[in-house]
This record gives structure tokens, C-alpha cells and sequence, in this order.
């Protein structure tokens, strides 16, 4: 019976050391993954932080700076080309030319209001040229610059109501036919960067509860024991 005995509680001890050994190496196998999971999950957090700080000082900011803040609905009363405009295009290393354009002016009646002014395709173009509807992209081939502007004279000339955005302030006397950052782009700009924030703060949370219920079991295991 005592050797009996003595070889249950041999082979227990053994089943006993062979299990503790088991669960060092999955501990051992799991800490750098758990680890890993970790690095990745401030990375994201510490990418996201970036793209918000770029998007800040880029898109949020032009946003929040413009005037033109109302949207409306515009009716074109006058479009026609008024002369040439002198423009700069590259032909080599340290070689640039001159060439023309068309200078398209577009005057809308706002909201039906009675308000003339002048509409301009975009912020840019309004920097560009305070004059002219639309700059196109300065090239050699000017029948081609010419017959952009025309094409977009002739839309505007069918078209005769289009959506535009204008100052309320009326400090801005000019039009704007869209607006380089609106409310839709700031929405797009912002979900990537907040998708990646959310899912870096879930990894870290999810290998955090996965460390406590961890520790959980063992206790439990413990006190079983």
C-alpha cells in the first residue's frame, strides 16, 4: 500500500510540474504578443494624434477661415468671356513661358434676392484671380485653355440655377461655385484618423482585459488548489 501510495503521488507531482510547465510556456508565448498587440495599439493612437494635428492646421483650419459659410442657390444672369489673361508655364529646368487665357466673368442673382455678384469656381481660383470664373491650368496649346473656358461657359449658360455659397456678412462680394473644404470633406477627413484612434484604444483595452481575466483565473485556480 505505501508503495502504492508513493507512486500515485509521484505521478501526480509529475502531472502536477508537467502542467506548471505548459502554462509557463503559453505565459512565455503570450507576453510578446500581448506586447506586440500593445506597440501597435499606441502606434495607431500616436498615427491618429498626427492626422489630426495635420488636419488641423490644413483642412480645419481653411474651413473654419473662410467666409463663404451659407449655401444658396444662384442664377446666372451674365456669362462671357471679357479678355486674355497673361499666364506662366514650365518648358524645362530654369525655363518658363508665357501664354494666354480666356477670361470667363459669371454674375448670379443670390437667393433671388435681387444681389448681383460675381461667381468664382473656388477658393483657389478667388486667390488666383479676382477677375475670372475659373484658371485653368496654364499650358502652350492655348485653343485648348480656350476651349475649357467655352465648355464651362455653355454648362453654365444651360444649367441657369446652380448651387453656390456666399457670405452672409456681405463682406465678401464675390460667389463661390464650391468650396474646397465643406462639411462633407471635413466629415471623410475626420473618420480615418477617429477609426484609427478607436481601434487602437480597443486593442489596448481588449489585451488589458485579457491580462485581468487572466490573473482572475489563476487566482481562482490558487485557491482551488
Amino acid at each position: 500500500m505505501f508503495f502504492v501510495a508513493g507512486a500515485k503521488n509521484t505521478a501526480s507531482g509529475k502531472f502536477r510540474e508537467v502542467d506548471l510547465l505548459d502554462k509557463k510556456k503559453t505565459v512565455t508565448a503570450l507576453k510578446p504578443g500581448e506586447d506586440r498587440a500593445i506597440l501597435l495599439g499606441l502606434g495607431m493612437i500616436l498615427s491618429s494624434v498626427m492626422m489630426y494635428f495635420v488636419l488641423g492646421i490644413t483642412i480645419l483650419r481653411s474651413y473654419a477661415e473662410s467666409a463663404w459659410t451659407e449655401e444658396g442657390v444662384c442664377v446666372v444672369l451674365n456669362s462671357t468671356v471679357t479678355a486674355d489673361m497673361n499666364c506662366s508655364y514650365n518648358c524645362g529646368s530654369d525655363c518658363w513661358r508665357v501664354s494666354k487665357y480666356p477670361c470667363l466673368q459669371v454674375y448670379v442673382s443670390v437667393n433671388n434676392t435681387g444681389r448681383i455678384s460675381r461667381l468664382s469656381h473656388n477658393e483657389e481660383t478667388q486667390d488666383a484671380s479676382s477677375e475670372c470664373f475659373y484658371v485653368p491650368r496654364c499650358q502652350k496649346d492655348r485653343a485648348q485653355m480656350h476651349t475649357i473656358i467655352m465648355n464651362i461657359s455653355e454648362r453654365l449658360k444651360a444649367n441657369q440655377q446652380v448651387p453656390c455659397y456666399f457670405d452672409p456678412s456681405e463682406q465678401q462680394e464675390t460667389v463661390l461655385l464650391t468650396r474646397l473644404y465643406d462639411h462633407r470633406v471635413v466629415f471623410h477627413s475626420l473618420m480615418w484618423p477617429s477609426c484609427m484612434f478607436v481601434g487602437g484604444a480597443l486593442i489596448i483595452v481588449m489585451v488589458k482585459l485579457t491580462q485581468y481575466l487572466s490573473r482572475l483565473c489563476e487566482e481562482i485556480r490558487k485557491i482551488k488548489m
